[in-house]
Formats: structure tokens, C-alpha cells, sequence
């Protein structure tokens, strides 16, 4: 059986939930259907707001957020595979 690399997939895990972070609070900017999304986040992502300083700060958490749980998933699958 294949192990997954648990830095590659956390990587991955967190550019791409990163990404869409920062994209959903630039969206917010000109969209009010984002605002929502931001709103939900930024209880837990300190300083994410619907500003560009804002939505950069949240896609560095989003991306912290989602690399460690990626990683801990693929270390998990690892350790259960044997």
C-alpha cells in the first residue's frame, strides 16, 4: 500500500484552503453573497475581515489552519496502515 507524505499533503491542504480564504474575503469586498463566509471564519480566525489586509491575515491562518490538519490526517492514514 502507498503512504501519504504527510508534508506534501498538508502543503497541499493548506494552499488550497488558503487560497480560499483570501478569495472569499476579496470576493466580500465587491459581493455581498461572501460576506457570510467571512463572518463565519473570523470567530475563529483572528483579524480576518472583509478588507485586503484582512483577507490576507485570514488566508495565513486558513493556510496554518489547514497544513496542520492535513498533515496530522496523513500521519493518522500512515499509522493506521501499518
Amino acid at each position: 500500500m502507498n503512504k501519504l507524505n504527510p508534508k506534501a499533503f498538508g502543503l497541499a491542504f493548506g494552499i488550497l484552503w488558503g487560497g480560499g480564504v483570501l478569495l472569499m474575503g476579496l470576493l466580500a469586498l465587491v459581493c455581498s453573497w461572501a460576506q457570510p463566509f467571512v463572518d463565519v471564519l473570523s470567530a475563529m480566525y483572528v483579524g480576518y475581515a472583509t478588507s485586503i489586509v484582512g483577507s490576507l491575515i485570514g488566508a495565513i491562518w486558513g493556510f496554518a489552519d489547514a497544513f496542520i490538519g492535513g498533515f496530522v490526517f496523513a500521519w493518522l492514514y500512515n499509522k493506521l496502515l501499518g
